[in-house]
């Protein structure tokens, strides 16, 4: 029987679309330490990916983790070379939004992506997963003195429940043929800014500036070197106006989950609770 592979299962994705995979005799799960069942996948060690593709027939490829851009491009080239050699018929990547195409990591999206089109052995389905409304959490919660700070400006983020990525990813890999070739793009249905995130929490909204939030994350000693760009690069974007979900561009979000997607502001609003205890 043809598997269904899910690379990063034991990451923040890829333990959500494991959860709504679980029970299924044909899905595998990969990780660097595979518990009984599972399959070591190491994006590092080429080496191991030949075995642990075998018998493989859907790969859903979650992108390789944080890293510099050449680290990421390595270990994609590695996962699609040797999915290729494998005998893998079809991968299912989780790419980057197109509105995101001016933040610092899109970069390795888009090689990913030109990549998986180049081959000639693989059929391939993108999914262009906007930015995790759980993240705007990360970015722009209230600080000890009750603003939001964060240097969003007026701009807004096209965000989306990470859940709701993880079903469609889920959806689309036990049924990868019928998706074949296409590319999906996955942002919310509405942008939130600045102002929404302090009306929900009740708090007050006053941007500072790109240099006072570089300085902040440098020191809080919770990004490592090559993340302190990242950030700020993704505050800059959504300032200017870039991630709100692009105009012309409409998300499929809701007819690929085939309901109303959870609202990014809820999720917003629930997982800063999360922070705070």
């Amino acid at each position: 029987m043809s598997k269904i592979l899910v690379t990063g299962a034991s990451g923040g994705l890829g333990q959500l679309v494991s959860q709504r995979l679980a029970g299924r005799e044909d899905v595998v799960l990969g990780t660097r330490n595979p518990a009984p069942g599972g399959r070591r996948i190491d994006f590092d060690d080429p080496a191991s990916l030949l075995e642990g593709f075998s018998g493989i027939g859907t790969l859903l490829l979650i992108s390789a983790g944080e890293g510099e851009d050449d680290v990421v491009i390595a270990r994609h080239e590695a996962a699609i070379s040797a999915a290729e050699d494998a005998g893998v018929r079809h991968i299912v990547y989780t790419s980057l939004s197109s509105d995101g195409d001016h933040l610092p990591y899109a970069l390795a999206h888009r090689w990913t992506e030109r990549r998986l089109r180049g081959s000639s052995r693989l059929e391939w389905t993108v999914l262009r997963n906007g930015l995790y409304a759980e993240f705007l959490a990360y970015i722009a919660a209230p600080g000890p003195d009750g603003r939001i700070t964060a240097p969003l400006g007026d701009g807004r983020l096209a965000a989306v429940a990470r859940e709701d990525l993880a079903e469609v990813a889920a959806r689309v890999a036990v049924s990868a043929a019928s998706h074949a070739g296409r590319t999906y793009e996955l942002t919310g249905e509405r942008a939130l800014g600045g102002v929404d995130l302090a009306a929900a929490l009740s708090v007050p909204y006053e941007p500072g500036s790109l240099a006072a939030a570089r300085a902040a994350i440098a020191a809080s000693g919770n990004a490592t070197a090559f993340q302190v760009p990242m950030l700020v690069g993704t505050y800059s974007a959504v300032a200017g106006a870039f991630m709100d979900g692009g105009e012309g561009k409409e998300s499929e979000l809701a007819r690929l989950l085939g309901r109303a997607p959870r609202s990014a502001l809820d999720v917003y609003v629930e997982a800063v609770g999360h922070l705070s205890r």
